[in-house]
């Protein structure tokens, strides 16, 4: 399949090979620093770094003790204990079978507890229908893990949960770390032994899922470790994640979630994991509602909002991929693939019909198919005939192939500096031709670090070019759809571009509360919607924006405060519980007079009157024209906490749905990242002879509030900045609206 580099590593190296098992039984160096990193808080009293779990002597434990095990036949836990046995003696751990009323089991003492074992063991897995008795006499018998597999708990519904619930208690005051409930037998599976470089690491909160990643072995590729994480009683995605990351042989961590246990968890992890330069690539469900519940009746978990999730992933560098089939494919690239030279990619057929639908998709997809230059157009026409194009897709004709021409062509095309990866679809076999063109493209990927693909468009899969030429290569990656190739290709060069740019956001969270923290306190009313003229000042205690304005209680003050403000004006109902004003009447714009900023006084306070809206008085506004709307706004999401909203604003932010959003903290470069996602960003950028507007401003207004969404925390369950008007470039942007709700 693929090269054997990992890259460079960026912690020390015997640390990491220690906290990973990598020398049996190893003294535990990981959790001391993590402890200490761990300690570390943000402003609003979370933690910073992800502590790392010593699961060294989960996966390597020097004892085993199997509770409830049997060798009577017919019995389900009699093949499990004949399975744990076995991986026990490949692992070279000791086994005592645990049995109330049995003497022995397949020949082995038995003991009737786990407190009557001669030695205290490291792993005790748990064959009984509640493993909740148990976990006690674990603790006192100072056991680190267990395993529980039994269901009918979060999965189930309310009964179960509540049930799952106790279970964690128990865990959490026993001092043991423990894997399940509603787990398997995955991380006892038999790892081939005989395959070299980079390994994918692989974590399942369904067992069954990861089964094609598994299989990937009998293709060649190395397999290390398989947690099937299950309910996540106490272990969790985010554990694994943590732990793989630091393990030197790990090329690649591959997963399949179905909800995420905790939000903040997830991203130290992704974050630890990023800083290692490991990717992780993940099959996410609950994309749609369906997904969703689906997801919830098996493991009994929220999924959060999608597009929350989605942003998150993408924040920390987590290649999101919808099927098994692009997640085997996807993390096996990754876990191999050296470090690109060049991010420019070549598609070479012998069909031009071929090279062209490839083409589209590629470039479609986002990939760079640059032009080859004139003098690299011309070195291949050596080898290919004229009137064939070789400026990018690259059509050979099919006769070069079959001879000395073949490897020519494609080492010059690998010579090329601006092209770093190098696609060859193959649409079906063709013997001689085809056995000898994926000959030369494995013995040229040899020859080079620059990256080899080949799409196997076979269906039949058992030709000999495939099965032993190409699946034999470590050099060179074989997919066998268009689709699992562009997917993998995008995702390995977008991974080394962010892997090369990525600074964690949690060093440059805030760790105190700024003097801003401590003017907005004031302002909050706990429970309460916040009136406009309310929500504006807990923007001015930020540093952002506002109007002109005054708040007036009669119309002669209303008048006096129009001069005061300057002509013309807006003025706009104010109220604790008035959310939209236009929808009621309770704006007036452009008015230019005093006879008409009395007449407007009258006519919204009559209005509220009649709509039995309860006033703290009217706003006499400037009035602000001359740019584009955004709305700007935090909301509360159920995993990861506050979140921050930009998009296009005003009046139809409902029915264009044009937003991007971030999970706090985050900097500068992912708040412009945010601007360049919108579909209408091109209305910063100037439409119709309009002059481009303040985008520096816009950036600093979203990074205020996602300071205000820190430092407020639950505090601030909403708010709405609608419209933000962002004005003509160097001229900033005001916040004309604003809604802010109080926990």
């Amino acid at each position: 399949m693929l090269g054997s580099t990992h890259g460079t590593l960026t912690t020390d190296f015997r640390a990491r090979v220690v906290a990973c098992g990598e020398e049996p039984h190893a003294a535990v160096h990981s959790m001391t620093v993590d402890a200490a990193t761990a300690s570390v808080l943000d402003v609003s009293g979370r933690p910073l770094h992800a502590a790392v779990p010593d699961l060294d002597r989960f996966f390597r434990p020097g004892s085993v003790a199997v509770v409830g095990a049997s060798d009577t036949e017919g019995r389900p836990n009699t093949g499990i204990t004949r399975q744990l046995i076995d991986w026990a003696e490949r692992v070279g751990a000791r086994l005592y079978p645990v049995h109330p009323t049995r003497e022995s089991v397949f020949g082995r003492a038995c003991s009737p507890s786990v407190a009557d074992l001669p030695e205290q063991v490291d792993l005790a897995v748990l064959l009984v229908g509640d493993p909740l008795p148990v976990i006690e006499e674990l603790a006192q018998a100072k056991v680190r893990f267990a395993v529980a597999f039994a269901s009918g708990f979060a999965e189930t519904g309310e009964e179960g949960a509540a049930a799952q619930a106790r279970l964690a208690e128990a865990v959490e005051r026993s001092g043991l770390r423990l894997l399940g409930p509603n787990t398997n037998l995955n991380a006892f599976e038999k790892f081939r032994d005989d395959l070299d470089g980079p390994a994918i690491a692989l974590i399942t909160q369904s067992g069954h899922q990861g089964r094609p990643v598994y299989t990937l072995q009998e293709l060649g590729v190395r397999l290390s470790h398989w947690a099937p994480t299950g309910n996540e009683a106490d272990l969790e995605t985010a554990d694994f994640i943590s732990y793989f990351s630091q393990c030197p042989e790990v090329g690649a961590i591959a997963c399949y979630v179905e909800g995420l246990k905790d939000g903040r968890s997830f991203l130290l992890a992704a974050d630890r994991a990023a800083r290692a330069g490991v990717p992780v690539v993940a099959v996410k469900v609950g994309r749609t509602e369906t997904g969703a519940r689906m997801a919830a009746s098996h493991t009994g978990k929220l999924t959060g909002a999608d597009q929350v999730v989605d942003a998150a992933m993408r924040q920390f560098g987590v290649i999101r991929v919808d099927g098994l089939d692009e997640l085997q494919d996807t993390a096996a690239l990754l876990a191999r693939a050296r470090k690109p030279q060049a991010e420019g990619v070549v598609v070479y057929s012998i069909s031009g019909g071929t090279g062209a639908h490839f083409s589209d998709l590629a470039t479609g997809a986002g990939l760079s198919l640059p032009t080859l230059s004139e003098a690299k157009q011309r070195e291949l026409h050596e080898w290919i005939p004229d009137y064939l194009n070789v400026a990018n897709p690259v059509d050979n004709g099919g006769h070069p192939v079959g001879d000395w021409r073949g490897r020519k062509i494609i080492d010059a095309i690998l010579a090329d500096p601006d092209v770093g990866v190098l696609i060859c679809p193959i649409t079906g076999p063709f013997p001689p031709m085809s056995d000898k063109l994926a000959q030369d493209l494995v013995d040229a990927a040899e020859t080079t670090d620059k990256l080899v693909c080949v799409v196997w468009g076979s269906p039949v899969g058992t030709e000999e070019a495939y099965r032993t030429t190409l699946l034999g290569s470590s050099r060179v990656a074989t997919f066998r759809t268009f689709g699992n190739c562009i997917t993998a290709v995008k995702a390995y060069l977008d991974h080394h571009r962010f892997a090369a740019s990525y600074r964690s956001p949690f060093d440059e969270a805030p760790r105190t509360p700024s003097p801003s923290f401590r003017k907005a306190q004031a302002l909050m009313r706990p429970g309460h919607q916040l009136s406009e003229h309310a929500a504006k000042q807990l923007l001015r205690a930020y540093g952002i924006r506002v109007p002109r304005e005054q708040l007036v209680t009669s119309a002669a003050a209303s008048v006096r405060a129009a001069a005061l403000v300057g002509y013309p004006v807006v003025m706009k109902a104010s109220g604790a519980r008035l959310a939209h004003k236009t929808e009621l009447g309770l704006v007036k714009v452009g008015l230019t007079s005093a006879s008409q900023v009395r007449d407007a006084y009258r006519e919204l306070t009559d209005i509220a009157r009649y709509e039995g809206v309860e006033l703290d008085g009217i706003l006499v506004c400037q009035m602000v024209e001359r740019g584009v709307e955004m709305v700007v706004g935090v909301t509360q999401d159920a995993l990861f906490g506050p979140t921050v909203t930009v998009g296009l604003g005003g009046v139809l932010v409902e029915v264009l749905h044009d937003a991007a959003v971030r999970v706090p903290p985050f900097g500068e470069d992912q708040a412009r990242s945010m601007l360049g996602e919108l579909r209408g960003r091109a209305l910063l950028e100037g439409v119709r002879g309009g002059p481009p507007v303040d985008v520096d401003a816009l950036v600093e207004v979203v990074l205020r509030v996602q300071r205000m969404a820190l430092e407020l925390g639950d505090d601030l369950t909403e708010l709405d900045i609608n419209p933000l008007m962002v004005l003509g470039r160097g001229q900033g942007a005001v916040a004309l609206d604003a809604l802010a709700v109080c926990r």
